[in-house]
């Protein structure tokens, strides 16, 4: 008596193709990593929010929303740089040129939202004196870490895009501008409290007061140094974390 052996292969939770590549494109960019920081902060934050009934330090969760918003960015650009380079007539249009365009704008303008989160540690100074202060310690420094993260693999992901095209070089070029320009955009958000979207807004306003700054003998000292010691604490961190992995051959 022969036996009839099913030629049916399917998986129970078969997953289709295109969540696959999204979820290996996720993989690939660390993802998981920065979600897995993000629900520890909220996991600390929703604690205090248990033990006092207060919301204080709900300004966290935004500022963290937007140290996410680069990271963001800079995934579109990475998928959209994909496209474009194995698409030969999608590359030769003006149309995608500026949509990429527009992108790497908008990730620029964003960015500094990243290690902004360190100047919330501020606030501790002068917090409600309700949580041991060993919490609300951590409680800041773990958002601020998330979007620091956040702020480092976006890096990555654009410094990996401008060394592809145009080398070593002026890739780490590239990194040392976008440091020391989010040290400004630190500064611009923490004394002058301008926010990201004002740059497209209110631009004229944006470069007065920047150029009152550089020539203001009493303000150029804070100016500047707030920008290099945030740019240089943003290029040094970067360096340690692509240290971790050897370089991608190209």
């Amino acid at each position: 008596m022969s036996h009839v052996v099913s030629s049916r292969t399917d998986a129970p939770f078969s997953v289709s193709p295109r969540v696959a590549q999204l979820h290996r494109f996720l993989l690939a960019h660390a993802f998981y990593p920065l979600t897995l920081c993000t629900l520890l902060c909220f996991a600390f934050w929703f604690t205090r929010v248990c033990f006092t009934w207060t919301l204080t330090y709900d300004f966290l969760i935004k500022n963290l929303f937007l140290a996410w918003v680069p990271y963001f960015f800079s995934l579109g650009a990475v998928a959209m740089h994909e496209r474009t380079g194995t698409d030969a007539k999608a590359q030769a249009t003006r149309h995608a040129r500026w949509r990429i365009g527009a992108v790497w704008c908008a990730w620029l303008v964003m960015f500094p939202n990243a290690p902004y989160i360190f100047t919330d540690l501020i606030h501790w100074r002068n917090r409600p004196r309700v949580m041991p202060w060993w919490f609300d310690l951590g409680l800041v420094l773990m958002f601020a870490l998330a979007g620091c993260f956040a702020g480092i693999v976006s890096l990555k992901m654009m410094h990996d895009l401008v060394r592809r095209a145009h080398g070593a070089v002026t890739g780490w070029a590239f990194v040392t501008c976008v440091a020391l320009l989010s040290g400004f955009g630190v500064y611009l958000g923490r004394f002058e409290r301008w926010n990201s979207w004002d740059l497209l807004t209110q631009p004229h306003r944006i470069a007065s007061r920047t150029l009152y700054h550089s020539f203001h003998p009493h303000l150029l000292d804070r100016t500047l140094g707030v920008t290099l010691m945030f740019g240089a604490m943003m290029l040094v961190t970067y360096v340690m974390f692509v240290s971790l992995k050897p370089p991608i051959t190209r």
